[in-house]
């Protein structure tokens, strides 16, 4: 893999992470909005939540990418035992964040209509 292609996965993994971040963010700006004294003003939960959902996308999307990237590339096939196996586990663990963002999408999706 040639370094600016490391260097490219590795700019979109950063740019996940901030997306992350972002979520997050919107996620208790939504809180805040819901534990308001005066009650929630509808119009900002459901701006945070459309946003919250098209960074969640976005997320799934790269992240889908870069493991797909990552299962494709098999730079220690000439090496020792236990570097290939370190990719591996990385791509599970990929892998596992995805099935857990899936299942909180599917978690969100349905209070993301009530609003």
């Amino acid at each position: 893999m040639s370094s600016l292609v490391q260097s490219s996965s590795l700019e979109r993994l950063h740019h996940v992470e901030k997306r992350i971040v972002r979520v997050l963010e919107l996620a208790g700006a939504v809180m805040e909005e819901l534990g308001n004294s005066q009650g929630p003003r509808g119009d900002a939960v459901v701006a945070h939540c459309r946003e919250f959902m098209l960074y969640m996308k976005e997320i799934q999307t790269t992240l889908r990418e870069e493991i797909k990237s990552a299962c494709e590339y098999r730079p220690f096939e000439m090496c020792d035992y236990s570097a290939r196996i370190a990719n591996e586990i990385c791509c599970k663990k990929l892998e596992y964040v995805i099935e857990k963002m899936d299942a909180m999408q599917l978690n969100i999706e349905p209070s993301t209509n009530e609003v």
